[in-house]
């Protein structure tokens, strides 16, 4: 059983501002938990879950040091930030991820430019995974890491791939002669050049990458389309996956 003041806590934690405030977020579901639990970084603080969850991941909790508690479906519902939460939700800490400068020459990287859809962005670090990518270096209007949206989206991804906040002066200030390429409308036939190691800019859903990031790109690359079609783009989570491939297909050893 929830105590009053501890419901309260919990349901603070739905808002961005009390996320900051107390340094942690709430992750949800069966999957999703399971994995954070067997993550030395993002190790749960507390676990809220039903009977049945208990019964099944009960010795993982205990093995792991992990405090839980008992809840109904009913108490479940009044601290979830789903429509229809999964047996259990976790109480995690932030982690302040720190840029590798040396990556940005070894390695692919991403810097995402003001995206806002937390499902996009959760997305986009999924495909980080998929690909071997790194780390994932976000402008810090993108939208929250531990947006619920976000954490679904990357589906255990944001375990595995480093997420840092940072503005692109300050990227470029450790790296300043690195590649960048620029995902634009314009640009270079993907299919006919290289994407090597460097940094690769995804824009906004809606606006593409800023001017001021924008000049600061020395190879912008654009993906073509298939003849005549309606669409004006593609959405930006598909955009990363095609050009994230191009660069991977270029470097299978």
């Amino acid at each position: 059983m929830i105590s009053k003041n501890r419901l309260k806590h919990i349901q603070s934690l739905h808002l961005k501002k009390f996320r900051l405030e107390h340094q942690c977020f709430i992750a949800e579901g069966v999957k999703v938990v399971n994995e954070f639990i067997g993550s030395a970084a993002y190790k749960p603080l507390e676990v809220f879950a039903t009977v049945p969850y208990l019964n099944a991941h009960h010795k993982q909790l205990e093995e792991n040091n992990i405090p839980f508690t008992e809840v109904s479906e009913d108490e479940l519902k009044k601290i979830s930030l789903q429509s229809t939460p999964n047996q259990v939700l976790a109480i995690c800490p932030m982690v302040h991820q720190k840029l590798d400068a040396v990556k940005l020459h070894t390695h692919l990287n991403l810097f995402l430019d003001d995206i806002k859809d937390p499902g996009n962005l959760g997305t986009i670090i999924r495909i980080a995974d998929w690909f071997g990518i790194p780390q994932v270096i976000c402008s810090p209007t993108c939208a929250e890491l531990y947006n619920i949206k976000t954490i679904q989206a990357t589906m255990g991804a944001m375990l595995r791939v480093p997420v840092i906040y940072e503005n692109f002066g300050a990227v470029l200030k450790t790296a300043p002669d690195v590649t960048i390429y620029g995902a634009v409308m314009e640009g270079i036939n993907v299919y006919k050049t290289r994407i090597e190691n460097g940094i690769l800019v995804i824009g906004n859903e809606a606006n593409g990458i800023s001017d001021d990031v924008l000049s600061h790109v020395n190879r912008r690359i654009t993906i073509p389309p298939a003849g005549n079609n309606g669409s004006e783009s593609l959405n930006a989570a598909v955009a990363t996956a095609i050009l994230c491939n191009e660069h991977a297909r270029l470097h299978v050893v």
